[in-house]
């Protein structure tokens, strides 16, 4: 008996050996934004978040008429700017170009895992937006065409896909661990200011935006420790095997 608990335990350390802290780290973050996700579409579906969004989207107006939106026109402006490099097009440009330059590092695995995370979260994005079928904010004019429903918002998941994803490949590509601290650091920032931007422009609630950023975390940590597992199979399959003997 104690032998088979010497085992068991030795076999549980050399599986916390196995996996890398930062891969410890994503897996919690990941359970994490899937719970958060479905605490926030439940409560959007049954309206509990109807109050919040509206005071939330109404603190971006101006207070004098909520007709407009909060600042001078040319603070509108640069949303819109901000709120472009969520779109699909800039996010293919980055994509395309990030898959470019790994693949002429003869990073070839990573490229593929790239473009295979943006092709599925963009699909992913769409289906949730179609199931959901939110209506848009109709409180205030919107300062960008829609097309799709509202929930959750796409340029926030996709986003949190593109440069949360770009920005791990770049970390990882680097020792430095300033240089690290930097390209996640940018890549959050990018992603905040994207989901505020489509709130201030009044096409999404913040509900909405809140669970994109979830979706999109989510769905980038799946593809990074999926990445991670092919890269680790080696390892793995001996622990399996350990752990079956």
């Amino acid at each position: 008996m104690k032998t088979k608990l010497t085992k068991l335990l030795q076999l549980i350390i050399s599986g916390f050996k196995l996996f890398e802290p930062v891969v410890l780290l994503a897996l919690m973050v990941f359970i994490f934004m899937v719970m958060g996700f479905t605490e926030v579409a439940d409560d959007v579906m049954e309206g509990d978040t109807h109050g919040i969004d509206t005071a939330l989207l109404m603190m971006l107006r101006d207070g004098n008429d909520s007709q407009n939106a909060w600042g001078p026109p040319w603070v509108e402006e640069m949303m819109r700017d901000v709120s472009g490099m969520g779109g699909i097009l800039i996010l293919s440009f980055v994509s395309i170009g990030a898959a470019a330059y790994l693949f002429m590092r003869k990073k070839i695995g990573q490229g593929v895992y790239l473009l295979g995370t943006v092709a599925v979260g963009t699909l992913l994005s769409n289906i949730l937006k179609a199931g959901f079928d939110r209506p848009r904010p109709d409180l205030v004019p919107h300062g960008s065409y829609t097309f799709t429903g509202s929930f959750p918002s796409g340029h926030s998941m996709m986003a949190a896909i593109v440069y949360l994803s770009v920005g791990v490949l770049l970390a990882r590509a680097h020792d430095n661990i300033k240089l690290k601290i930097y390209f996640i650091a940018l890549s959050v920032i990018l992603t905040v200011a994207i989901g505020i931007s489509r709130v201030y422009l009044g096409v999404h609630w913040p509900s909405d935006v809140l669970a994109g950023w979830m979706a999109g975390c989510a769905f980038a940590l799946t593809f990074y420790m999926l990445e991670w597992a092919w890269m680790s199979r080696t390892r793995l399959l001996s622990f399996w095997k350990t752990s079956r003997g």
